[in-house]
């Protein structure tokens, strides 16, 4: 029997057609199995979960069946609590599958800290926009007897002296000692 009468024969057209007849069945039947495990349809939607603390944001979302992925601690936001939720993704509002991840930002406890520059012996004139563009706040000025005058001679952080390289939190407040531009006594 040669190809071509083999391919016309009814034995052959017979398993061509269990096999496709087969085959729709196994596809049928896998979409069947694909939407009752995937949810197919099925959607979460993402809770609000902005200035809320890590204690309730991780029951909120295991209420909902969405798992908690903390990516970073951001610059200190003092609108939000410490250790509580600024920035979330995907947005509130978001339509999900359940086990999504989510994706959190949280307040860190305080203000990152910076070293304090070297000012001393500079003229307050360049001190005050140094202090300020590094996120500090320029506090009590007071003035002591010493020759350069509006010259910083000494820097102070709650009463306490400070030198260049301290680290201090972002908006601190560092108190200047300048001088007066009169010779202390001899």
């Amino acid at each position: 029997m040669s190809l071509v009468q083999f391919l016309k024969s009814k034995t052959f057209l017979k398993q061509l057609a269990l096999a496709v007849i087969a085959l729709l069945v196994i596809v049928f039947l896998t979409m069947q199995w694909l939407k009752s495990t995937t949810n197919h349809g099925e959607f979460i939607t993402v809770p609000d979960l902005k200035g809320k603390t890590l204690s309730t944001v991780e029951i909120e979302l295991d209420d909902n069946d969405l798992v908690m992925e903390i990516q970073d601690s951001a610059n200190y936001n003092p609108k939000y609590p410490k250790f509580s939720v600024i920035e979330q993704y995907p947005k509130a509002g978001a339509q999900v599958k359940e086990d999504r991840k989510i994706y959190l930002t949280l307040n860190p406890s305080g203000y990152r800290k910076v070293a304090v520059p070297n000012i001393v012996r500079r003229t307050f004139r360049q001190a005050k926009p140094t202090l300020e563009t590094l996120g500090f706040e320029v506090g009590e000025v007071t003035y002591v007897d010493d020759i350069g005058k509006d010259e910083v001679i000494a820097i102070k952080h709650k009463g306490t002296s400070i030198e260049a390289g301290d680290l201090l939190p972002l908006t601190s407040k560092i108190d200047v000692v300048l001088g007066n531009g009169k010779r202390g006594s001899n």
